[in-house]
């Protein structure tokens, strides 16, 4: 598999949206394609609309780096290697969240990003559609 399938990148979301709602949280989740487009998307009841963009671009940077967001932003503060960075590419967001998808032989097959919490909280969420998936690529 060398793109994320919709059957996949909803059941992303499914499991996206249970830990969301253990954690007691309302979130944007949003599940890129391998070339970075939105593949699939939800925004819970009463999820922050301001989260809507912030999940898309977690998820696109994810996959344009094919790295965890979280990282990128370590490597994004003053003096670091990618200081600046999130102003490339129409605006990357640099804080934990957004993660790539990768298949079972490691090609990154989409990212997904997810918003509406603490950044801890959204990296729980994001890494639970991940691990969710695995199985199925």
């Amino acid at each position: 598999m060398n793109d994320i399938t919709l059957s996949v990148a909803q059941k992303a979301l499914e499991a996206a949206i249970k830990k969301a709602e253990e954690l007691g949280t309302k979130m944007d989740i949003a599940v890129v394609d391998a070339g970075a487009n939105l593949k699939a998307f939800v925004r819970m009841d009463g999820a922050w609309l301001g989260s809507i963009d912030i999940a898309i671009r977690k998820a696109r940077t994810a996959r344009f780096f094919d790295m965890e967001t979280g990282e990128i932003g370590k490597l994004s503060q003053p003096g670091g290697p990618l200081y600046h960075i999130e102003h490339s590419n129409g605006g990357l967001i640099t804080f934990p969240g957004g993660i790539p998808i990768r298949n079972s032989q490691g090609e990154v097959i989409g990212g997904i990003g997810v918003s509406g919490s603490t950044v801890e909280n959204d990296h729980a969420v994001a890494l639970a559609g991940v691990e969710a998936i695995r199985s199925l690529l």
